[in-house]
């Protein structure tokens, strides 16, 4: 019996899910001398037998159906070449990343030193009891073609080479979109493809699959055109050969409805654009230059429809949008190859997905109001939080439905919802927000510089593109610091307010002091000494221009940090108080409360401008806002003093802002039970909403409510926001982690961005303060 149940716990120990469920993989224990018992020897006999019995039990008891290896031999490494394996292993390590980042997927990364075809298949086969997948990359043509083939007859695993079809994959949804825009059919379009490698020659028998005529194709190479005259043609190029005139690439290009870069930059020019059909589409997808600009094609053709692998243009053909979720669903479903169908599944599922509205997150992340389907959108962005259910299920499906699945899924709903679960929207948030950032880095005042973990978290935006940090405290101790520490900041300004080198900036900031507060309880002799404080120093420098934003409070009190930003900075126009928001990352995503740290017991107005504050710095997120104001009553359930006050609040932002979703006052249970409030009051504003914003009634509940949610790990809380404020400053908790920091880093620089509209980056290039970036500039 004791033997028994410790074989029962050994098993429940290894196991990866239950059968016919797909969940996500535990993290197991190993903190006991029992776990480590059922971890290795004798525990890890158990699951051992089983497998050996049943060798499809090494999908339940271990890692391999997570597992993908991405395997090349560094002979077609990006655009640099043959390499060799060595030095192509950064970009190996790369890949894994992205398989976890995008789809929660782990990754050896396995470098090759054969060049060898059959060589190279006879070592990747061997491998196939360890891993459930296997990337191939970097592998130059044509041996990757026959590698590929000889890999998926000989082994009952997925094998893709994504070089190949993950192009091919994507341009291939793009292309679907752009005939649907431009009113043509893939049928009859006239293809113009320059290059005829790997990923050309995937594209175009994808486009085939997908209704292109292979008489339709004018295939281009280094040497011209895939003509019948040619000798020099490979097995491959020959399925492409053309009849008649052999053309030059301007001559077949004329009255063509497609072209096709897969070659390299600049060999399209404007005036060949122009000679093509009616509404033309262009894909220029060579790296990093394409073949033709975006400005020259869009300025040679108002009517065109371009793409390019770029991503500072739009339609960005990027294959991060398929080989994350097609190896997803092909693992989640144990198919043994990833065939035709479920690369179409792909295409048809990426396609759809940029018809459809796109969320707010993903408008954030890239600094756009409304993304719509058309001309600019034709394929869906990198960082769309919904690729991840809506790829992997129609890969899946595929797979079950061509009969190379082995474990069917029942339950495509929960399936789904297991996806989302694996990354969470937590995740896409500060993405999102980092991707802002960046656009428009800000320059941010650090008033607690001599502490290590401000420290490092400056050298962390500041190589990361994030913002320019400037440092303020005692320079020798700040650098002391650092030096002791390993954190390199030599780039970045050092300002000591205390110090003679700052006396004539610090009289000036003084006087502007003195002309906001000499009426206040300030006299000159006061302004003169507290701007030798970091707090008042720091928030003069943003209110006078020398700074974006601020941070502080890390060892501070927090009234002692919003004290120097109410007097020196003060609030917006029109705005009588201040309220602090923070931002808890869920896993369904952000969830806003307000207020948690500035308002004791607002009163009905207080309480209406904190809820339009909440909105407003909701919608900078590009989010928009859909509100509950929160009591221990529902809609008059009590009528207590503490009920009526939230029940007027929102009669107030109403008549403020009418077209606002907001309502209240309920408690938090109705807010979030969506069959609960359209039960018992359909007449809310918040049904079928998806709340993401909380109003608390005072501020003990929301401090309590955000400090629990917060303990429990049930989210991530990045705040205090500082709402109100005329220009940025922004409080740290006490004691926070350098992930903490960086992350309200990200929100003082998005804050900024909108509060400022002008770009920081000139003005940072000229400054002789950040000696990096003005090396750079002279280089420039």
């Amino acid at each position: 019996m004791q033997n028994d149940l410790r074989k029962q716990q050994a098993l429940e120990y290894h196991a990866k899910g239950r059968p016919g469920k797909i969940e996500v993989i535990p993290t197991k224990e190993a903190k006991t001398q029992r776990d480590l018992s059922l971890a290795y020897s004798p525990g890890v006999a158990v699951p051992c037998l089983e497998i050996a019995a049943n060798p499809a039990d090494v999908y339940k008891y271990t890692a391999k159906g997570n597992l993908v290896a991405v395997i090349s031999n560094g002979t077609a490494v990006l655009g640099l070449g043959d390499i060799g394996p060595e030095a192509g292993k950064p970009v190996m390590e790369g890949k894994g990343v992205l398989f976890k980042i995008f789809a929660d997927i782990d990754v050896f990364d396995i470098e090759i030193n054969e060049k060898d075809p059959e060589k190279f298949v006879q070592i990747v086969k061997a491998l196939e009891p360890t891993f459930g997948g296997v990337n191939l990359e970097d592998i130059k043509a044509p041996e990757c073609f026959y590698i590929e083939k000889k890999l998926k007859e000989q082994m009952n695993i997925p094998v893709m080479h994504d070089d190949q079809h993950g192009t091919a994959i994507i341009s291939a949804a793009a292309l679907l979109n752009a005939c649907e825009i431009q009113k043509k059919k893939i049928e009859k379009i006239r293809f113009v493809v320059n290059g005829a490698g790997a990923a050309a020659v995937a594209c175009m028998k994808l486009y085939i699959a997908l209704g292109a005529k292979k008489e339709n194709f004018r295939v281009y190479d280094s040497k011209g055109l895939i003509h019948e005259s040619r000798t020099d043609l490979d097995e491959l190029k020959k399925e492409f050969i053309c009849g008649g005139k052999n053309l030059s690439l301007a001559e077949g290009l004329k009255d063509a409805d497609v072209f096709i870069g897969l070659s390299k930059g600049g060999v399209l020019s404007g005036e060949m654009v122009k000679t093509m059909a009616k509404n033309p589409i262009v894909f220029a997808m060579a790296n990093p230059d394409p073949e033709i600009s975006w400005e020259e094609a869009t300025e040679a053709r108002k009517d065109i429809i371009m793409a390019t692998g770029r991503s500072d243009y739009p339609n960005q053909v990027n294959n991060v949008l398929g080989f994350p979720y097609i190896f997803r669903g092909a693992l989640d479903v144990k198919a043994t190859t990833i065939n035709e169908a479920m690369k179409l599944a792909a295409v048809r599922a990426l396609a759809e997905l940029a018809k459809t509205p796109v969320p707010d997150i993903v408008n954030m992340a890239y600094n756009e109001t409304n993304i719509v389907f058309g001309e600019h959108y034709i394929i869906p962005k990198p960082l769309d939080p919904r690729l991840l259910s809506t790829v992997a299920p129609a890969v899946a499906k595929a797979a079950i439905e061509s009969g190379v699945a082995k474990h069917p899924i029942a339950d495509w709903d929960a399936y789904a919802n297991e996806l989302n679960k694996r990354l969470g929207l937590d995740n896409q948030v500060m993405r999102a927000l980092g991707n802002k950032a960046r656009k428009d880095p800000k320059r941010i005042v650090f008033a607690e510089a001599d502490n290590v973990k401000i420290l490092k978290s400056a050298q962390l935006i500041f190589d990361e593109g994030i913002g320019y940090p400037i440092l303020l405290g005692e320079e020798n101790k700040i650098r002391t610091i650092a030096e002791v520490n390993g954190i390199d900041i030599d780039d970045l300004p050092i300002f000591d307010p205390r110090s003679d080198a700052q006396e004539e900036k610090r009289n000036q900031y003084a006087d502007i002091f003195f002309a906001k507060r000499g009426r206040k309880g300030f006299n000159a002799y006061e302004a003169r000494k507290i701007m030798k404080d970091r707090n008042y120093y720091g928030c003069m420098m943003v209110e006078c221009g020398d700074a974006d934003a601020m941070i502080s409070g890390l060892s501070k009190n927090y009234p002692d940090t919003i004290r120097p930003a109410l007097q020196t900075i003060g609030t917006e126009e029109g705005v009588s108080r201040i309220a602090g928001m923070y931002m808890m990352l869920t896993k369904k995503g952000p969830l806003f409360l307000a207020d948690t740290t500035v308002n004791f017991n607002p009163t009905a107005e207080e309480l209406a401008e904190i809820t339009l504050l909440a909105a407003r710095e909701v919608r900078h997120f590009n989010i928009t806002p859909r509100i509950a104001m929160l009591s221990y009553s529902t809609f008059g359930s009590s009528d207590s003093p503490e009920a009526k006050v939230v029940a007027e609040a929102r009669k107030i932002v109403k008549k403020k802002m009418p077209n606002l979703i907001v309502d209240g006052e309920m408690q938090a249970s109705v807010a979030f039970n969506k069959e609960l409030m359209k039960e018992n009051y359909p007449f809310s504003e918040l049904v079928d909403q998806d709340v993401n914003t909380l109003i608390f009634p005072n501020l003990a509940s929301g401090n309590i409510a955000y400090n629990l949610m917060k303990e429990l790990e049930m989210a991530d809380a990045v705040g205090p926001i500082l709402l109100g404020l005329k220009k940025p400053v922004h409080v740290l908790q006490l004691g926070s982690s350098v992930r903490s920091i960086l992350n309200m880093a990200l929100i003082a620089v998005v804050d900024a961005q909108i509060k400022s509209k002008t770009s920081t980056h000139e003005i940072v290039k000229k400054s002789p303060w950040w000696k990096k970036l003005r090396k750079e500039n002279k280089e420039d």
